[in-house]
């Protein structure tokens, strides 16, 4: 799932929406581009006009052993564990800016996120039955953003959601995906 959740840049549109509720940033401050080395996965801009970075080879390996040994490092150096960033080996890294026309699940996650209320756990328990769908083979890949957009455009949203009503919001969100694929099976 987090494969295609990357590849449809739902993930992005999720980190968006974690960084502004865990750090009280505003939507409008977060800057999205698309990097497709892969090799810096964050990057924050201080107010001299600096920046500091995370970079590293493409692979979760360190994000697992950094949540794993929190608040320590560990030295993996000649250890195998994770493989060496040679800045010499790079060549060159792109940045370009995000085309929501190519890549519209990112869209979707902002609106749902600006929307707040139960419109983000809609969004996920949409995206989650979607990317299920498209693993089993049937939908097209082309077909997970229609449907989340189609349930987002169906719920009611609940403005000061309690927990139940963020599970239960999930919860209708897989239904209404499952119900939108039947009906046009059985039409």
């Amino acid at each position: 799932k987090v494969t295609i959740d990357s590849a449809t840049l739902m993930n992005k549109g999720l980190e968006v929406l974690e960084a502004h509720w865990l750090f009280d940033i505003p939507y409008e401050r977060i800057d999205v581009v698309v990097h497709p080395e892969s090799i810096i996965h964050s990057m924050v801009e201080f107010v001299d006009g600096s920046f500091k970075l995370q970079a590293s080879l493409p692979s979760m390996h360190l994000p697992i052993l950094d949540a794993l040994s929190y608040p320590e490092r560990l030295n993996t150096a000649g250890k195998g564990l994770v493989r060496e960033l040679r800045w010499s080996d790079v060549g060159q890294l792109n940045f370009e800016a995000l085309d929501e026309a190519r890549f519209p699940c990112f869209g979707l996650a902002l609106d749902a996120a600006r929307r707040g209320g139960t419109y983000p756990s809609v969004l996920v328990g949409a995206d989650d039955e979607a990317v299920a769908l498209f693993l089993g083979g049937k939908i097209e890949f082309s077909r997970i953003a229609e449907l989340i957009e189609a349930v987002l455009e169906q719920h009611r949203s609940v403005e000061q959601p309690d927990i139940a009503a963020i599970l239960e919001a999930a919860a209708w969100a897989r239904r209404a995906t499952r119900e939108i694929i039947m009906s046009q099976i059985t039409r």
